[in-house]
């Protein structure tokens, strides 16, 4: 059982109705939030397996990030609330420019995916989310597949696993208040500027009216090897056809309102995402997810495809549920760069995966 599947259990109920926004939220609370949401995104990039000193473990992550919300056994650590989509990707040959890897092939490849935000609550508003997630499994030949982790910002919070670590440390409950401690928020904001520059970009690029008009990016420095035996550095991101439109308050009123339109979208026709590869420039951090790539003409930018998503399901039984979207799990060339987030990965998913396994065995054998 992957860590990031569904359970075998319907989601929270629901009245329909949102509750009317927060409007006493003070600075502290917005940084809470702030700060929160790339601790959720990043809380599945912890791999402990050799890195880490004998004081940090895999399972002592999966407990701080536990601590940061109420408990909901059986589902997804984070990203609880999503849904799958199934579709294909067309390749068009142009990435084997930078990579020999057989998904840049020409041809036709199956997919399976999930759209969601970060969270740990599955029955969340949607208007909670302040970042989409895309997520993609690509069945390849030869028993290859290509797994990605993309979210709609381009960059994360922090760069270590300490880091993070401390992060959801700070974002933990308070048990009195339910809330983070303010303290030990700001605390962690000064230990770690470089938070400011995830801070900034949430600012500037409000959350996508749709998951189907969001622009999403891998975030990380992958390494390729070329046909020619080269190699190279790459960030990719998918492009969407459909033009990039900003959450509305009378959408917000529902909910559901990214599933809704999610379904209301395919019923109409597919959606389409072109999937660019952009290779490094000299002097490009290939090693720190809180720096972005400088955006400059003299990059190479290679559209490699098209991504085409026909068909959602739901995620209690849809083909979503029971994957695992470690991007670590790369076909023959392209490999982990050095980031340590992406050093960081499957431990953690093993003890998350465990818990999970825990919980349903639990589940079942109290219905028996």
């Amino acid at each position: 059982m992957a860590l990031n599947s569904d359970p075998p259990r319907a989601a929270a109920s629901r009245d329909g109705h949102s509750p009317p926004p927060d409007t006493s939220s003070s600075l502290w609370w917005r940084w809470a939030l702030v700060i929160g949401v790339p601790a959720a995104l990043s809380a599945v990039f912890v791999w402990c397996g050799g890195w880490f000193s004998s004081r940090l473990t895999a399972p002592r992550i999966v407990d701080a990030f536990e601590a940061t919300t109420s408990a909901h056994p059986g589902f997804r650590r984070n990203h609880a609330k999503g849904i799958c989509v199934t579709g294909h990707f067309d390749s068009n040959g142009a990435g084997l420019v930078a990579s020999r890897a057989s998904v840049f092939e020409p041809g036709r490849y199956t997919v399976v995916g999930r759209l969601s935000f970060p969270g740990s609550d599955p029955a969340q508003d949607d208007r909670h989310g302040m970042v989409r997630s895309f997520a993609l499994r690509i069945a390849l030949p030869h028993g290859e597949e290509w797994r990605l982790a993309m979210n709609s910002a381009p960059i994360f919070a922090v760069r270590t696993p300490q880091a993070l670590f401390e992060q959801l440390k700070a974002s933990a409950r308070d048990p009195k208040t339910g809330r983070p401690d303010p303290a030990k928020m700001d605390a962690f904001v000064a230990q770690h500027p470089e938070v400011q520059a995830f801070h900034r970009w949430v600012d500037a690029h409000p959350p996508s009216s749709r998951y189907g008009n969001a622009r999403y990016y891998g975030i990380s420095a992958f390494k390729t090897v070329d046909v020619q035996g080269a190699a190279h550095f790459v960030r990719w991101d998918v492009v969407p056809d459909s033009p990039y439109r900003p959450v509305d308050d009378a959408a917000q009123r529902d909910p559901d309102f990214l599933e809704h339109e999610l379904v209301t979208q395919l019923a109409n026709g597919p959606l389409r995402w072109h999937l660019m590869l952009n290779v490094a420039l000299p002097g490009d951090p290939t090693d720190d997810s809180t720096r972005q790539w400088v955006d400059t003409p003299q990059r190479e930018r290679i559209d490699a495809g098209t991504l085409v998503v026909d068909r959602a399901q739901t995620q209690i039984d849809g083909p979503c549920r029971d994957l695992t979207f470690d991007p670590t799990v790369l076909p023959d060339g392209i490999a982990p760069s050095s980031d340590p987030l992406l050093a960081a990965r499957s431990s953690t998913y093993r003890v998350s995966s465990e818990r999970r396994l825990q919980e349903e065995a639990s589940a079942r054998q109290g219905g028996s």
